[in-house]
């Protein structure tokens, strides 16, 4: 028998706590104002919802949009990391099904740990061998979560040695207005870092006295004391 939405909900429900659905709906900035205003929570860790995941693997794409949809974050991330395991098994046909559907409804990806979770390993694995532009499309969008994506997906591309994107979309960000793009581009630099420290250094000479002071930060954390600091003081 088909497994539909409506029971992987009741499933989820059953293992919720309401002492975690309180910390989370602080810890992700869901009051008046805030990023995520309005966003509920059942209260369920992450490992739970992946045991969930394997549990319903045989589930439809037509039942995880439904989730997808739902007011509930947990359910949401439920349906992101099923379309991520979706995505890894399917064929070209599946995996297109998936990544635009992914980006068609991007307005339920709507807090940090959704797109975390899921841009590079469905956004950024697709477009590897691909036209990129969509992700720059992203990049320009008024949309919070759109523009993390943008930035988020080249993850997949820094973990192939290939940074060319992750630069000139941060270039694109130097800019934004949002803590949480700010901590995703110095994130991502840091990432390249990782792997090639002489380009996130040319990127980072070229514009870290323009750079939004917590862009930076994150972009140099793994920096000696000594560097971090002339960074920080404007002196490299």
């Amino acid at each position: 028998m088909q497994t539909t939405a409506t029971e992987i909900s009741a499933t989820l429900r059953a293992i919720s706590d309401p002492s975690i659905a309180e910390h989370s709906q602080r810890f992700f900035k869901t009051g008046k104002g805030q990023y995520a205003e309005g966003d509920k929570f059942l209260g369920i860790r992450v490992p739970k919802i992946r045991q969930q995941v394997k549990k319903f693997k045989s589930v439809a794409i037509s039942e995880i949009l439904i989730l997808l949809k739902s007011s509930f974050h947990e359910e949401r991330l439920f349906a992101l990391i099923a379309l991520i395991e979706k995505y890894s098994k399917g064929d070209d046909a599946i995996k297109n099904q998936i990544y635009e559907l992914y980006l068609g409804h991007i307005k339920y990806i709507n807090n940090w740990d959704l797109v975390d979770s899921s841009a590079n390993q469905i956004a950024g694995l697709h477009l590897y061998d691909k036209d990129r532009q969509p992700l720059y499309t992203l990049a320009e969008s008024d949309n919070l979560w759109a523009r993390r994506i943008a930035i988020i997906a080249t993850f997949y591309f820094i973990k192939q040695n290939d940074f060319t994107d992750t630069t000139r979309i941060s270039a694109i960000l130097l800019n934004d207005q949002h803590d949480l793009i700010h901590k995703a581009v110095g994130w991502m630099l840091r990432e390249v870092g990782k792997r090639n420290l002489a380009v996130e250094e040319q990127f980072l000479q070229k514009h870290y006295k323009n750079m939004p002071r917590t862009m930076l930060r994150y972009a140099i954390e793994k920096f000696d004391e000594e560097t971090r600091q002339a960074y920080l003081k404007g002196v490299i």
